[in-house]
């Protein structure tokens, strides 16, 4: 299993919301997906980063293709100009 996590920090924090609506989109776009997650930040918790996506694929052909996809690539267009910095990690993981 391949974990992907990646987490922005906003230009305007105040977006979140919508950044996360428009990421949720991408939920179950390839197979071999396997979890999904977007998380937005709380001022009564700390953090760092305004908006994190944790998730999930069997394997990284599962992670490439879902890279490549043509929606993941017309949603990461539109939040490119939404964001400050971006970082990711991407590690091996056990089987969920």
């Amino acid at each position: 299993m391949i974990r992907h996590i990646v987490m922005w920090k906003l230009k305007n924090a105040a977006e979140a919301p919508l950044f996360k609506e428009l990421l949720d989109s991408c939920r179950d776009l390839v197979p071999g997906m396997h979890e999904f997650e977007v998380g937005i930040r709380r001022d009564d918790l700390e953090s760092n980063v305004d908006v994190v996506l944790v998730s999930t694929f069997s394997d990284a052909a599962s992670l490439d293709a879902y890279q490549n996809h043509p929606h993941h690539n017309a949603v990461g267009a539109q939040l490119g100009p939404m964001r400050d910095t971006r970082s990711v990690l991407d590690y091996q993981t056990e089987a969920v």
